[in-house]
């Protein structure tokens, strides 16, 4: 149990069943001349691939059996994977593309290699006879095994880059330029005043940049407004002990000779 006014973590799990769905048309010709081949005889489509699984359509022109008396085709969708489930439907179309047989998807388990589900009546003889020509359409959607993910969100802690920056500004550690301003010395770093100036990208990055620990006078600005300058630059905030109103004029003229503009 949470002590007083501790807060409980939140954590979230997701169930996510993946499926892989794709279509094969297998297109049978002159069915007159497969009539008659024998119960249990069948034609195969090429083999096809749904979700990572091998795929066949077997059609029994006299069908698979003999307890369909010769009057029905029979028609199985076959697999030599095992433990997969599926959800498929074999539907007849005449050759004009008009739907002649529809049944509904079906979920099915192949547990096993070799096994085959389908319609042992899925057609009258009599029917393909007078159509002749046409196709057997497989919609074939192969169900993947649910998984589970966490998806717990990850608090971000709010920001304290400016922060850092500010300890860095203050310590002068690892500072590579120098300002000399009204007999005061402020360290800084060079990548940071360019980044934040155009003027001073051109000034550190320009023709002093084969230099070393440059040191540059400024004449015609106070140390107090340089360093709320430097100030700003790495934190976006005026120090403490600087009184804005009166300083205004001369943070302005500041941020325009160095290009700054936030």
């Amino acid at each position: 149990m949470a002590n007083h006014g501790e807060c409980l973590a939140k954590t979230s799990s997701r169930c996510i069943t993946e499926t892989f769905t794709g279509t094969h048309d297998f297109e049978v010709t002159s069915y007159s001349l497969l009539e008659g081949m024998g119960v249990g005889k069948f034609v195969g489509s090429s083999t096809f691939s749904v979700g990572g699984y091998d795929w066949q359509i077997r059609f029994y022109p006299d069908g698979d059996r003999e307890a369909n008396e010769g009057a029905y085709a029979s028609v199985f969708l076959f697999s030599t994977e095992r433990s997969v489930k599926v959800k498929f439907t074999l539907n007849l179309f005449a050759r004009e593309g008009s739907i002649s047989v529809l049944n509904a998807a079906k979920p099915y388990t192949f547990e096993s290699a070799g096994l085959a589900y389908g319609y042992t009546k899925f057609v009258e003889k009599s029917r393909l006879l007078q159509l002749n020509d046409f196709t057997i359409r497989c919609n074939l959607t192969v169900i993947k095994e649910p998984r589970t993910l966490d998806v717990s969100m990850v608090v971000v802690p709010p920001s304290n880059l400016h922060d850092h920056f500010a300890s860095m500004f203050k310590s002068g550690r690892g500072a590579d330029v120098k300002f000399s301003v009204g007999g005061h010395v402020f360290d800084a770093h060079a990548c940071v005043l360019a980044a934040r100036s155009p003027v001073f990208m051109a000034e550190l990055f320009g023709h002093m940049k084969e230099g070393t620990a440059p040191c540059i006078e400024i004449d015609d600005m106070e140390p107090l407004i340089f360093e709320a300058l430097l100030s700003f630059i790495y934190t976006d905030t005026m120090p403490d002990n600087l009184y804005v109103g009166a300083n205004m004029p001369g943070l302005l003229d500041a941020g325009i000779a160095t290009g700054w503009t936030g």
